[in-house]
């Protein structure tokens, strides 16, 4: 909202059918020419792989790392001080929080961890930038946004295709109608990756002396140490996440609510259908096949992994189709892309700068809170359907699902002792 907006023409202007973005495009959404900004002081809990890439993209604006592997920690640091900085280093994240000198946190740890850290850092006086997806749970989700209301914060979600141009471009030409009345969107997701990761499983073992294993778990539940389910495989096991549908999910479907004007709502009803891996080496589906149902009928239908639609998100109307993903935009018929569109959604070309100036102004950022919180929902409600086998009736208002007292039951997830949401 802080962004300066670009020139209407340019930014909309396309050069046919098929529009290939230069990869400066998509560096610029992920705050690669990011200007110093002096004046704040961030930490950055979490700085493994994703972690490290957010530390990079805030580098000017850290002063401090956190991270339980020490490991990771050491790499974080090291970051900092090839920079010129001399950083404070904790493994425990709850002294970041209590710590009086910084203005806001980096969270990037396994989506387990999301809500407290947010909350917790928000009721200390802190703003948050929060990787996706937001939450674990849905009931989380509220929870986060009730807190950054309750202290007045500013938390951003990391889901940067808002502020990448062909995302925006495809979404504000919805929104203006060149498709028409929506017929059907489509949602493409990658299967699981775990296998290319971990290559085979391993049994469990002891942690290693360099990870505090017990703060890595927190509120998850008390199980073995396995190397083949912490770090980045985490987000197949659903103690910790919610496979791709969770992971890419969080990126495309999110588009697909931005088209539809929803980011204060959501479908009505699911189903869904699943495959897992056959011999169990991960928890989280192998393929899946998702159908949301909007209020007004319209059906979104989500795929993942072998037989899923092209990869991110098509909308399909009366009049044409758009199929946009990283990096590229497709519109069927060309002509399309040449009929007034004049602004609908707010603008940032910047996820990370977006979120820096938001600090400053107070202005809600690009992918506020309450639109994280949504689009996760959206990712919840497709693994519920696939982990309760039901067709689902989902209240959007009350966030509720309607006459199923068993289906509640997964909207939220009890902690381990002694963690708690409140």
């Amino acid at each position: 909202m802080s962004s300066q907006a670009p020139n209407r023409r340019s930014f909309l202007q396309l050069s046919g059918a098929f529009l290939a973005l230069p990869a400066a495009t998509y560096k610029s959404a992920l705050g690669a020419d990011q200007p110093p900004s002096e004046k704040l002081r961030l930490a950055s809990i979490g700085v493994g792989n994703q972690g490290s890439g957010n530390l990079k993209r805030f580098l000017k604006d850290v002063v401090a790392v956190c991270d339980v592997d020490k490991n990771f920690l050491a790499a974080g640091a090291a970051t900092l001080e090839k920079a010129g900085k001399k950083p404070q280093t904790y493994t425990d994240f709850r002294k970041v929080i209590d710590a009086k000198d910084f203005d806001a946190v980096i969270v990037t740890v396994p989506d387990h961890w999301h809500a407290l850290i947010t909350v917790m850092a928000c009721q200390a006086g802190k703003d948050v930038f929060c990787e996706k997806p937001l939450s674990l749970t849905i009931a989380e989700g509220r929870k986060m946004v009730e807190a950054a209301r309750k202290n007045k914060r500013v938390v951003q979600t990391g889901s940067m295709q808002r502020s990448a141009k062909e995302f925006h471009q495809a979404c504000e030409l919805v929104r203006n109608g060149a498709l028409g009345t929506l017929t059907s969107i489509k949602v493409g997701l990658p299967g699981p990756n775990w296998i290319e990761r971990a290559k085979r499983p391993v049994p469990d073992s002891v942690p290693p002396a360099v990870l505090d294993y017990d703060l890595w778990l927190g509120p998850a539940p008390e199980r073995p140490y396995n190397k083949n389910r912490v770090h980045y495989l985490f987000r197949f096991f659903w103690d910790y996440s919610g496979g791709q549908m969770t992971n890419w999910g969080a990126h495309h479907l999110d588009i697909a609510q931005w088209a539809l004007g929803m980011d204060d709502s959501g479908p009505t009803k699911v189903e869904a259908t699943a495959t897992f891996n056959k011999d169990r080496w991960f928890e989280t589906p192998e393929t899946a096949t998702v159908k949301y149902t909007y209020a007004n009928g319209l059906e979104m239908h989500c795929g993942q992994g072998k037989g899923a639609p092209a990869g991110g998100t098509t909308f399909v109307g009366e009049k044409g189709s758009i199929h946009v993903n990283r990096g590229k935009i497709e519109i069927k018929p060309a002509e399309l892309s040449k009929q007034p569109c004049p602004s609908k959604l707010e603008i940032s070309n910047n996820h990370y700068k977006n979120f820096l100036d938001c600090i400053k102004t107070r202005n809600k950022p690009i992918c506020d809170v309450e639109v994280g919180h949504r689009s996760a929902t959206v990712c919840h409600l497709g693994n519920i359907a696939i982990r309760s086998g039901k067709r689902l009736t989902w209240d959007p208002v009350k966030e509720q699902f309607v006459g199923d007292a068993d289906a509640n039951k997964w909207v939220s997830k009890e902690y381990r002792k002694p963690w708690s949401l409140g």
